[in-house]
């Protein structure tokens, strides 16, 4: 259970008038209250903290190598393994670090057909499309964006006979979605991989 220091110190102060013992000089109720009872307004609960030098070379360290060991990781950013580890999951618990996965070659996993899928939908009804396109098998990006479409979709399928399949049969479904255009990948390069 977390508690925050306001009631903590507002608690206490009532248990110090309530016993009868006198506060200390440097305890006044009005000034405790007044720095103590409220959060700070500069920093909401919800707004993530900062990130140091320290923090964007672990991201990128991760990014490139998410296998990568608290010892190398500490060794890398120059920080002891407490302060690497204790970084680390600070980053998770804030939300920056998501999870971590492997870079897979579509191609030699079986997903030969690539392609970027742009479409047009019905305004304001992006949550109930995207709650459908995040049950796609084939779909591996979802983005609302600006511009000439709505929504840009990336699909990895077997074949273009399996691309057809997700383009006409499953999409074309979606009520909300009034039209598609498809942009086939011919070759692409993982960015990530060259950190």
């Amino acid at each position: 259970m977390v508690e925050r220091r306001g009631d903590m110190a507002s608690e206490r102060m009532a248990e110090g008038m309530e016993s009868g013992r006198p506060e200390s000089p440097s305890r006044t109720p009005a000034g405790r209250a007044e720095s103590q009872s409220r959060p700070p307004a500069d920093r909401p609960e919800n707004r993530p903290r900062p990130l140091d030098a320290i923090d964007r070379d672990i991201l990128q360290m991760l990014q490139a190598d998410g296998r990568a060991s608290i010892r190398s990781v500490a060794e890398h950013v120059h920080v002891s393994r407490a302060n690497a580890y204790a970084r680390i999951n600070r980053l998770i618990e804030d939300g920056v670090i998501r999870g971590f996965s492997a870079r897979i070659d579509h191609e030699r996993a079986g997903q030969g057909a690539s392609a970027y899928i742009t479409l047009k939908i019905v305004q304001n009804s992006w949550r109930t499309v995207r709650e459908q396109l995040r049950a796609l098998p084939e779909a591996a990006h979802i983005a609302l964006v600006s511009g000439d479409f709505d929504v840009l979709l990336l699909v990895h399928t077997t074949d273009t006979r399996a691309l057809r399949d997700v383009v006409l049969t499953k999409l074309q479904a979606i009520p909300e979605v009034l039209s598609t255009r498809t942009l086939l990948v011919f070759e692409e390069d993982d960015l990530d991989a060259e950190a």
